[in-house]
């Protein structure tokens, strides 16, 4: 397995105004870019090319220990994802199979907005928040620093992240992360895509 970097699903202005072409561009094809150039030569250095993604993320977290293979893959993993969980005209409704379940472990889906921004605001400084069906079977949120994914934590299957390093969002919020956090929720997600993934899972 090496890493490739695919094209955004959208053109870089699909997301304006929540989220600019100024931004996509460097996100996707500058810092996107640097994950998957950086993360090929460690693959290879390391010789596990022949590992998938998920396994070379799981091996090489150590316990939370990390280190540049870590970062580059999982950053790759997690943006692959992040791309996929935004389309135009975002937001909106939820699939009523999806939103049955987040008012059962949330109580209403205001209530799991309020928490997953909460996620986003609280991560000090660089990482993601997450929703994500932990292995009770409930969904649940939580955030991670840095390149650190659910997946390498074990803390569930992850079904929406939102990336909250600044290059995700300085460019059109400045220092506004809950006003980010609010446009992603109400604006820029995928929800079919997340209730597809939460199929999957539950299958």
């Amino acid at each position: 397995m090496l890493l490739e970097l695919p094209d955004l699903p959208y053109a870089y202005d699909a997301l304006s105004p929540y989220m600019s072409a100024e931004t996509l561009e460097l996100h996707h094809d500058k810092h996107h870019l640097a994950y998957v150039t950086n993360g090929n030569a460690l693959i290879e250095a390391n010789g596990v090319a022949g590992n998938s993604i998920e396994d070379v993320m799981v091996d090489s977290f150590n316990e939370g220990a990390g280190g540049p293979l870590f970062n580059n893959v999982a950053q790759h993993w997690n943006h692959l994802k992040f791309w996929d969980w935004m389309r135009p005209d975002g937001g909106g409704s939820i699939p009523s199979s999806l939103e049955k379940l987040i008012v059962r472990d949330f109580g209403s889906t205001a209530e799991f907005e309020a928490a997953f921004i909460n996620a986003g605001v609280t991560q000090f400084g660089s990482g993601w928040c997450w929703l994500v069906v932990d292995k009770s079977g409930k969904l649940a949120v939580c955030n991670t620093p840095n390149a650190v994914n659910p997946i390498a934590t074990g803390a569930g299957s992850p079904l929406l992240g939102c990336d909250v390093w600044e290059h995700s969002y300085y460019v059109d919020y400045r220092n506004r992360r809950p006003e980010y956090l609010e446009a992603f929720i109400k604006h820029l997600v995928n929800w079919e895509r997340v209730a597809d993934d939460l199929s999957t899972i539950l299958k």
